[in-house]
């Protein structure tokens, strides 16, 4: 899997990706997830967004910097590249991105209790944020008016420095 700068022509096919990923919360009892839009393309625009290509993207993750840390926006796997270690190797890409920038590692709000969410997450050397920043809890605020209940979601670090 090769892991690459998104081209812009190549969002229309990512926000599709995003979409096939949403899927499985339906299982999990979560349909409103499931039918949310996807990023939307000026989003994807102003965010740093790298693509895993087997040669077409079957996957990809947005970036965008937030009081000093590489703040992951989203992350999609399609169902069909699932369980591969693809979500792992895009997050091991920017944490490497965030560390060249002098960045103190990777955030990234999610749902508490899905199983490839925070469990997923925790997984992968995550921990749980309890004094987010002003960004990372401005974050929080935009999620809770859109209408993701604040008591489901969880703010999450990794990176050399726990500074969060």
């Amino acid at each position: 899997m090769h892991v690459r700068p998104a081209r812009s022509d190549e969002f229309p096919l990512l926000r599709a990706i995003e979409v096939a990923s949403g899927e499985p919360f339906r299982a999990v009892g979560m349909p409103e997830i499931a039918d949310d839009d996807p990023m939307p393309l000026d989003a994807l625009a102003h965010a740093h967004v790298w693509v895993a290509a087997d040669p077409d993207p079957v996957a990809w993750v947005a970036a965008v910097e937030v009081d000093g840390h590489a703040h992951v926006e989203q992350i999609s796997v399609h169902p069909d590249h699932a369980r591969r270690g693809i979500g792992a190797t895009l997050l091991d890409h920017v944490e490497t991105w965030a560390t060249a920038r002098g960045l103190a590692g990777l955030t990234l709000t999610t749902f508490r209790d899905v199983p490839w969410n925070a469990p997923y997450y925790r997984r992968l050397g995550f921990h749980e944020v309890t004094a987010p920043t002003p960004g990372l809890a401005a974050i929080v605020e935009a999620e809770a008016a859109r209408g993701l209940d604040p008591a489901t979601r969880v703010c999450l670090a990794r990176g050399p420095r726990r500074g969060v």
